[in-house]
């Protein structure tokens, strides 16, 4: 198990869906959770985006794709968009 963090963005971003729509709440919550316990080798598994975006990965959550990094033995996860407005 590795150390997670979460960016002030997406920890505003969180509380207001927990607000809005609290079964994407749990959705996302729960996919953090699912990454946070895995190691090291099995979180390199995960999409590696391209260009700019490249120092991140990815996973899908309903419609939302939610984007992490690795630095060190901390994972940190940096924000929640939409696909339409992801890339």
């Amino acid at each position: 198990m590795v150390n997670v963090d979460i960016s002030d963005q997406l920890k505003g971003t969180l509380r207001r869906l927990k607000k809005k729509n609290p079964a994407l709440f749990r959705q996302v919550q729960k996919k953090i959770n699912q990454i946070a316990s895995l190691d090291e080798t099995t979180i390199h598994h995960f999409k590696n985006l391209r260009g700019d975006l490249s120092k991140y990965k990815r996973v899908k959550v309903g419609s939302f794709v939610l984007f992490f990094r690795l630095e060190g033995d901390i994972i940190i996860f940096d924000r929640l968009i939409h696909h339409d407005k992801a890339y």
